[in-house]
């Protein structure tokens, strides 16, 4: 009996046991898979921290990038609005300049210069002037314009232009086809005076034939159509 008792002791025994076996067998095989997992799990962290390096650099490679870009264009404003500002400055200086200028009007318009054309056609206006006789005339002239004209003109560098002869005008074919030669402008003054008193004397005869004649002509074809 007591054999038999020491017999059963050892099955269960050796089922306890083999039972146990079983039980760390599963757990070799569940740490070998959990070793595995492990393993992935740090092969995957690895690669994503390599990345996150990678990543990292080309970033604060970037962002040196843009603050290098940042400052050159912050230079660039900066040298803009420098210029700006002067330009504003000179364009100030400028309006204030033209804005005194209206002050001196004789240091603001130059002198005229006539041109070759009215040069070549000066010879048929101009006129000997009469120095002798017209001289007080000429002044008085002067002193009456210039009180007609305003003070900032009369002061100016330019003196007032006298008004051009009528006659010139009035009868330019006759004036045209009685033109000098260039030789015929050194003659005495008093032999000047004398041909132009007689040319106005025959010019106004001549205007009052030509209304005469032309008043008879009305006054004949007035009759006419009366008839």
């Amino acid at each position: 009996e007591e054999e038999e008792q020491l017999e059963a002791r050892c099955r269960e025994v050796e089922e306890h046991l083999e039972e146990q076996q079983q039980i760390q067998s599963d757990l070799r095989w569940e740490l070998s898979q959990k070793s595995v997992l492990v393993g992935a799990l740090r092969a995957s962290l690895k690669e994503k921290e390599r990345r996150f390096l990678e990543e990292l650099k080309h970033r604060s490679h970037r962002t040196t990038v843009l603050n290098t870009e940042l400052q050159k264009q912050t230079e660039a404003a900066a040298y803009l609005s420098f210029q700006l500002h002067s330009a504003k400055q000179k364009l100030q200086q400028q309006k204030q300049q033209q804005r005194r200028r209206p002050a001196q009007p004789g240091a603001e318009k130059p002198p005229v210069h006539p041109s070759p054309q009215a040069s070549a056609s000066s010879p048929t206006t101009i006129k000997p002037k009469r120095r002798s006789a017209s001289r007080p005339s000429s002044h008085l002239r002067t002193e009456r314009a210039r009180e007609c004209v305003p003070r900032e003109r009369v002061t100016g560098p330019e003196e007032p232009m006298a008004m051009p002869d009528p006659a010139l005008f009035l009868y330019p074919y006759r004036h045209r086809s009685r033109l000098r030669p260039p030789h015929r402008h050194a003659l005495p003054e008093a032999e000047g005076e004398e041909s132009e008193e007689l040319d106005q004397g025959a010019s106004v005869s001549r205007l009052a034939t030509t209304v005469a004649k032309a008043t008879a002509t009305t006054a004949s074809t007035t009759e006419n159509n009366a008839e």
